[in-house]
């Protein structure tokens, strides 16, 4: 069983809530913070004060004031307003992440909610209750504002929710669980919606599986480099120790690891004096992606644990804060410089699989098929290999560069990191689908190389994957295709690797 208290969540953390379904509850500390904000709100509201969104409008109306009979209705009617999220909706597993950051936020103690507020919000991830959340319709600032409000939605009723998977009315599914409609109090509306939760669940979850990703493409890479019968030397621990940025000291430590016992590798002037940028730059290539990803685990790690509210409580003071904590910049920046490296992890995966496939530069059979004239071999998956590549590149265009002022131009600079975070989860997809290919490619490399040869790590590699797919000849391609990348994204090539490391 996880406690939140709003200081201590780990990305891991998000990960087992959000696909492992680990249970969630409030800790002690967490409801001290929760009391204790609001009881800064309810003395602000007894004094008359003006206090944004909570005594008045909200973006441009912000001038009007609400008068105390309308506060309850205030709330009510900002997430009704601002449920116009569409698109595709979110993956259960995005959600139940939004669902644990958005109590975690407000568990931090800055938001002035009630902690029945917050026990609602875990009550529908023990039961596995979720809200069905569209995927646009934020900018990034003001936080994520369309897609919390419908996660929020379901406390009024309205709108819809997977209960164990299956689509219903929110009043149903709730009913079906013990639970009805809440009234929200003042505040309450407004914190649920201002924070970056969409964008911080969306990265969190990228983040983890972007870290398998390039444990992963050192495997695959390292049977590529054994077909093609590569120079190790390149990976040598004083080449960069000489350059010494931490991703390539690790991606080249790794690779040595991995080569280890083979006997499919060759030494400078035996085929070649050095090989070509796609072999011999493994380690600054893939290292320069980890040191990516290690720059966005810290900006998620801090972020996962924010108060991203506004106006902000503080109970110590005892006031009431404008700010400007929503705003997305520092994780739309992030998650576009994510984008960027695992685009680069692909685009060095496919020009590997080029030289496999290609006999000019392999020395294997054309297009890695015995049946060469009569069968086109592996030819064509270079070819949809490029077409996920050349895809990432354009999605790895920042959305943070681009702003459309919002709401009467009050909100006049805006992150769209919603935007990035989405076409993450693209690129991620793309960039597994290219490892892959070269899976398939490199074991069908192999088997005319001499999988006997190999290293003991990459060998048990290439037996699991033998163990699910035969060598390929002329049956349709895209299942093939499908199943490395399956393999690859389940874990199943780190899994193979690690035992052979093992034994």
């Amino acid at each position: 069983m996880l406690e939140i208290d709003g200081h201590h969540l780990s990305l891991e953390d998000v990960g087992r809530v959000s696909r492992g379904g680990e249970s969630v509850r409030l800790s002690a500390q967490a409801a001290r913070q929760l009391k204790e904000s609001l009881a800064v709100v309810e003395t602000a509201l007894r004094e008359d004060r003006a206090v944004y969104g909570v005594t008045t409008g909200f973006g441009d109306l912000a001038r009007i004031a609400i008068p105390p009979r309308d506060r309850a209705l205030l709330q009510a009617n900002l997430l009704l307003n601002h449920a116009a999220g569409v698109g595709e909706v979110l993956p259960d597993e995005v959600v139940r992440a939004m669902l644990l950051l958005r109590a975690n936020a407000l568990a931090k103690g800055h938001s002035g909610v009630r902690i029945e507020l917050v026990e609602r919000l875990l009550t529908w991830l023990r039961e596995d209750c979720l809200p069905v959340v569209p995927s646009q319709g934020s900018v990034g600032a003001s936080g994520d504002l369309a897609p919390l409000a419908h996660l929020a939605l379901p406390l009024l009723g309205h709108g819809e929710m997977r209960l164990r998977g299956t689509r219903m009315p929110a009043r149903e599914a709730q009913a079906a669980i013990g639970l009805g409609p809440m009234e929200l109090q003042a505040k309450e509306g407004l914190a649920l919606t201002n924070g970056t939760q969409l964008m911080a669940a969306i990265g969190t979850l990228g983040l983890l599986e972007a870290e398998s990703l390039l444990e992963t493409a050192d495997v695959v890479a390292s049977l590529t480099a054994q077909a093609l019968h590569g120079i190790p030397d390149a990976y040598a621990e004083a080449v960069v120790r000489v350059r010494p940025h931490p991703g390539a000291i690790a991606t080249a430590a790794h690779l040595r690891t991995l080569l280890a016992g083979s006997r499919l590798t060759s030494s400078p002037g035996q085929l070649r004096m050095q090989d070509a940028y796609s072999l011999r730059c493994i380690p600054q290539v893939h290292g320069a992606a980890h040191q990516v990803v290690e720059h966005v685990r810290s900006v998620l790690q801090i972020e996962v644990n924010s108060a991203t509210d506004n106006p902000l409580v503080f109970p110590d003071e005892g006031t009431v804060v404008s700010g400007g904590n929503f705003h997305g910049e520092p994780l739309a920046v992030a998650l576009d410089y994510l984008s960027i490296g695992l685009s680069e992890i692909a685009s060095i995966s496919e020009r590997r699989i080029e030289r496999m496939v290609n006999p000019a530069l392999s020395g294997l059979p054309p297009f890695l098929t015995s049946q060469s004239g009569t069968s086109s071999g592996m030819m064509i998956a270079q070819y949809t290999a490029a077409a996920l590549v050349s895809h990432n590149k354009v999605l790895a265009h920042p959305a943070s560069v681009d702003s459309i002022p919002t709401s009467a131009n009050q909100e006049d600079i805006v992150s769209m990191g919603s935007i990035g975070a989405l076409k993450l989860r693209d690129v991620l997809r793309q960039s597994w689908q290219v490892l892959g290919i070269e899976l398939v490619a490199a074991c069908q490399a192999v088997d005319f190389a001499g999988p006997e040869h190999l290293s003991p790590a990459t060998r048990r590699v290439h037996q699991m994957v033998r163990g699910r797919l035969p060598h390929y000849e002329d049956t349709v391609l895209s299942a093939d295709l499908a199943t490395g990348a399956a393999l690859c994204r389940a874990g199943d090539v780190l899994a193979a690797s690690r035992e052979g490391n093992e034994s």
